[in-house]
């Protein structure tokens, strides 16, 4: 396979030479590295993917920054971090600094023709397909040099979902009974080990399968159309899943990614690396515009955040370099939490971990394996490991060490041993957020208040002077340390909304501990800011004053009409457990006047339906 693989990728051009290489991007959905015979899986059946790596370049420690897909995409698309942008909340759409500048706009002045096939997604407000050039490669004219994303589906979350995997089979994609006995897979630690999910992982296998056969026939038509010796070709996954505790999450499961880079012997120059080479050092999707612009000799625009680890103008990566992982609104459901890796070394910090680390949004639970795991944990069938995820008041750091724990299952973070390490990369985030003008220290909810109908990042960036001291009260909200009570009670007088919304933030992860607030909280809600309101009132709901917490935040509800506020009211509502004492009414309201697509709508449409 490896040999006759390598005689088709070699194979002369009929086309001729060309003085510049194409360059296509095989991406699939939702899969993480791990699932690829090549990155180490025993079980895997993936002979194309794995001919593709030992003749191109394997990175072993890729990352996408975003573990879900639009905002991974807005990363890769203007080569900069979605939360510098304001692209980190899932599916979003808001404007962006007119300094972004998709990749796609440099390519087209060095004469490419550029398309993609299938999905866009880029989280702002774009038209996504104007974008690209209509059609495939091979309706480009006059010749033209290309760069193409043909993105696959077959691995995407939903495959999982019962509906489609019956789809899935009756096409004959995968087959009918699973080519792994769900008795034989291996269930990794950090799942529990229930049956659905030994059935998920069968499947998935299955799919992964049929996704490397459409990978293997993108490659075959490559070489039929005599283009192969003249295009390098990117396979990676948009980031990592598919089983709980995957997509959407910073643990490697949901940001690890598959990253191969195969060069035609033309274009070997390109690479400091030689063929079938397997390299360590770290990469991520910020990277993927800076690389492509080096393939074809352009130097990094200045607003790229990234970094080119191909191509002729390769910045080699510094001591100690780290990638920044964020999460925020994933669909329905806040939860912030940001992390740092080189590799072996991962750092994650919650900034609301007063929330359980499941779900992070609704629209999993199509997937059989995560109804079962709740449907355990709601009947303490589980051992305390496996209970944990689905509990409030999470830890507020971790540490793993990737390589002696590649599963992620032992947080080191409250070890003595790791304490400087620990410190280390807690101040290395929050230098990074500093540094990237982090615009998920601005709750969504709040951007229509503060910059209306304008880039939030502008806002951001307007106000760098005091960004460091936002930073550290964020920091010091999501602590959990009662020594900071005075500092936040203090701080609810602030004139600064944003300081305000921590302050009351950090009241409501003390929870009880910070029952001295009631006084300040309470002048809270009557605040000029809905979403300092909700918080207010959602501390007061947390630190023992129930009642009057859930009627202000009823109230609110009924107060405000912004989306993303009604969202944060909500959000508070189902983590107080009050949902049930919202009017019927009030709901029916909010469902009746708002768009379709509007989330806090959606957000009760799922949790009526659960």
């Amino acid at each position: 396979m490896k040999i006759g693989f390598l005689i088709v990728l070699l194979a002369l051009s009929s086309a001729g030479a060309a003085d510049r290489p194409n360059i296509l991007w095989i991406t699939a959905e939702d899969y993480s590295a791990d699932w690829l015979g090549c990155y180490g899986n025993k079980l895997a059946k993936t002979p194309r993917i794995d001919a593709l790596a030992a003749h191109g370049v394997l990175f072993t420690h890729a990352y996408s920054n975003a573990p879900v897909c639009a905002v991974a995409r807005s990363t890769i698309l203007n080569g900069a971090y979605a939360p510098t942008q304001g692209t980190q909340h899932m599916r979003s759409r808001k404007p962006i600094p007119s300094e972004y500048k998709h990749y796609v706009s440099y390519l087209r002045t060095m004469g490419y023709y550029c398309t993609n096939q299938g999905k866009t997604d880029y989280n702002f407000t774009i038209n996504d397909r104007s974008i690209w050039d209509q059609g495939s490669y091979k309706d480009r004219p006059d010749r033209k040099p290309f760069f193409a994303i043909i993105n696959l589906g077959m691995t995407h979350e939903s495959s999982l979902f019962p509906r489609k995997i019956a789809h899935n089979r009756k096409r004959g994609l995968i087959p009918k009974t699973p080519r792994i006995s769900p008795e034989k897979v291996i269930v990794p630690p950090y799942l529990p080990d229930l049956p659905e999910i030994r059935h998920d992982i069968a499947v998935y296998h299955d799919n992964v399968t049929a996704m490397d056969r459409q990978v293997g026939e993108l490659i075959d038509e490559l070489q039929q159309q005599g283009l192969a010796e003249d295009t390098i070709i990117f396979h990676y996954s948009d980031h990592g899943g598919i089983l709980p505790r995957g997509k959407r999450y910073l643990t490697d499961t949901g940001v690890r990614v598959s990253m191969i880079v195969y060069f035609p012997k033309k274009w070997q120059h390109l690479s400091p690396f030689k063929p079938g080479q397997r390299v360590s050092e770290p990469v991520s999707f910020v990277d993927l515009a800076p690389t492509l612009l080096s393939l074809l000799g352009i130097e990094k625009p200045e607003q790229m955040q990234g970094r080119a680890f191909l191509g002729s103008k390769r910045d080699a990566p510094q001591k100690g370099e780290m990638e920044f992982l964020y999460a925020n609104r994933f669909d329905e459901i806040y939860g912030m939490r940001r992390g740092l890796t080189d590799g072996r070394w991962k750092y994650i910090r919650r900034f609301t971990p007063q929330l359980p680390a499941a779900p992070y949004s609704f629209y999993q639970f199509g997937q059989a394996g995560w109804q079962a795991w709740e449907k355990a944990w709601k009947e303490s069938k589980l051992s305390p490991y496996f209970q944990t995820i689905w509990q409030p008041d999470q830890v507020v750091e971790e540490l793993y060490d990737t390589q002696s724990d590649p599963w992620e299952t032992k947080n080191l973070a409250q070890e003595p041993t790791y304490r400087k390490r620990t410190s280390s990369m807690r101040a290395a985030l929050r230098a990074t957020m500093v540094k990237t003008r982090d615009t998920g220290l601005i709750p969504e909810g709040m951007w229509a208040e503060l910059a209306p109908g304008k880039p939030i990042a502008d806002y951001l960036t307007n106000r760098k002077a005091t960004l460091e001291q936002l930073v550290e009260l964020a920091f010091l909200a999501s602590s959990r340390k009662t020594q900071n009570i005075d500092l936040f009670r203090q701080q609810l007088a602030s004139p600064d909304p944003l300081t305000r919304y921590w302050a009351a933030h950090g009241c409501v992860v003390l929870g009880r501990k910070a029952s001295s607030a009631r006084p300040e909280l309470t002048k809270r809600l009557s605040d000029p800011s809905s979403v300092v309101r909700t918080t207010a009132a959602y501390a007061l709901g947390r630190i023992g004053y129930r009642e009057q917490g859930i009627q202000a935040l009823i109230a609110e509800l009924g107060k405000t009409h912004e989306e993303f506020a009604q969202l944060t009211t909500l959000n508070a509502l189902i983590q107080l457990k009050a949902f049930d004492q919202i009017p019927k009414s009030l709901l029916s309201h909010i469902v009746k006047t708002s768009k379709k697509q509007n989330y806090a709508r959606r957000c009760i449409e799922r949790y009526q339906k659960r």
